[in-house]
Order: structure tokens, then sequence, then C-alpha cells
């Protein structure tokens, strides 16, 4: 199981929001390259960044900093989320170094884009399901639909999703644990790899995620937790290996 960094760029500075609000950031820097730099001498094997800005907007608005991380390491898989809602978006994207590209809004709304975007581009498609209390949310977690994220998940099963990152809004960016039966429960019924984010505090969270990674969990992503000290990058991957059986 892979111990994924978050790197959220606001206005050009790498953040971390609480719940997904936009008026409740911290800052931790001005420079996005060194930030992933940071990440990638403790070990991170996968780094995960999101435009928070092209989010809430449509579009991207970060993409220059994306770019400048793909071109520094070229071999370290990078996905991006954040505003991807067309394939002109997508193809630069990958044009520019990065492995894959998450569909979050446009997925809820569009689901057929999703399906298109898989032939058009395969094994580069990861769907971002954000949820609250099960169901899941858009435009950058500002709208809260009826659709339960372990159904939207089923619809996808069949089209070359890569895999899902599935965020619990409630517990994002507020140090309370990993919701680890919501996200068993999707990795178990939605027939998709899922990559774990919102609340990953410690490595007790690394601990229970490893417990229940057999259903289909590929990865945890992390944020605030890192940033903060209360886990430590290199440790929570060694765990993770002890757990799961090494590299992946």
């Amino acid at each position: 199981m892979l111990v994924i960094p978050a790197i959220d760029l606001k206005d050009g500075q790498c953040v971390r929001l609480k719940q997904g609000r936009m008026d409740d950031a911290t800052s931790y820097g001005d420079d996005p390259v060194a930030m992933a730099a940071r990440w990638v001498e403790a070990g991170a094997r996968r780094l995960h960044l999101v435009d928070l800005n092209g989010a809430f907007e449509g579009k991207p608005v970060n993409g220059d900093a994306v770019t400048a991380i793909a071109r520094a390491y070229p071999d370290l898989p990078i996905q991006i989320g954040g505003g991807i809602r067309s394939a002109e978006t997508i193809e630069h994207y990958l044009e520019a170094g990065v492995s894959y590209v998450i569909i979050g809004t446009k997925a809820v709304k569009e689901p057929d884009f999703v399906t298109d975007m898989c032939r058009a581009f395969p094994g580069h498609i990861i769907v971002g399901l954000d949820a609250k209390e099960g169901f899941v949310a858009t435009d950058g977690w500002a709208e809260v639909s009826t659709l339960k994220a372990t159904d939207l998940a089923k619809r996808f099963a069949d089209d070359g999703v890569s895999s899902i990152v599935y965020t619990d809004i409630a517990r994002d960016g507020m140090m309370q644990g990993v919701n680890i039966e919501a996200t068993a429960e999707l990795a178990r019924e939605g027939g998709l790899p899922v990559i774990a984010s919102g609340g990953v505090t410690n490595l007790d969270d690394i601990n229970a995620l490893c417990k229940v990674a057999d259903c289909g969990i590929l990865g945890a992503i992390t944020g605030r937790a890192i940033y903060e000290g209360s886990l430590d990058l290199a440790d929570a991957q060694r765990l993770s290996d002890q757990l799961t059986g090494g590299r992946k």
C-alpha cells in the first residue's frame, strides 16, 4: 500500500484546507517544486497534487506548478485533480509528464465523460469521489448530491478507471483518523482499487488501513499530518511495506 503525500495548490502556495473550505487554508510554502523534493527525498513513490483554485473555477489555474513538478521528477508517478473537465486539459497534463488525472465533479455530473476519457487515455484516468455521510459532493465540495459513492464507483467499474480516490469530507484536514469502514466498503463493493484520503493522521491510521488493504486499497493520501509532524512519511511507508508485503 502506497503512502502518498498531498500537495494542494492555491494561488501558487502549498496549502492545506479544513473540510475543503477555501477560506480556512494553512500555507506551508510558496515553492511547490521544493515541496515535492521534500517528499521525494523522504521516499515518496507517488505524489498527489490538487489544483484547489481549479476545482472551483472548473479549469486549471495552478497548471504551471504541476508541470514544473512533473518535469523535475519525470520518473515519479504523479496524479493531479482539480478543474479537470475536458479532454484538452487531460491531454495537456499527460504531455507534461503527469501519470494520472483525477476526474471529480464531471464524473458525477457527466459519467459518460469518464467512459470516453478512459477510451481516449487508457490507464491514466482516476475518478475522485468525495463524500459526506456516504453521498458524493461536487464543485470543490460546495454541493452534495443524492448519489451514493458506492453506486457511482460501480458505474465506472468496467470503464477502465485506474482507481478511485475516496475522500471523507468530514475528516479531511481535521486530523481525526480515517473512515476505515466506509473506505473498505467502497473497495469491496465498487470493484475498483481505492486510494484513501481524508483523516490520515498517524501510524495507527496506516496500520488500520493495512489491515483492510486486501479489500482493494491501493494507497493512502496524507497531507496535514506530514506537514505538521504527527506522521513521518518514511516511517509510514516502511510500516505499510511490512504489513502489506513490500513495494508496490
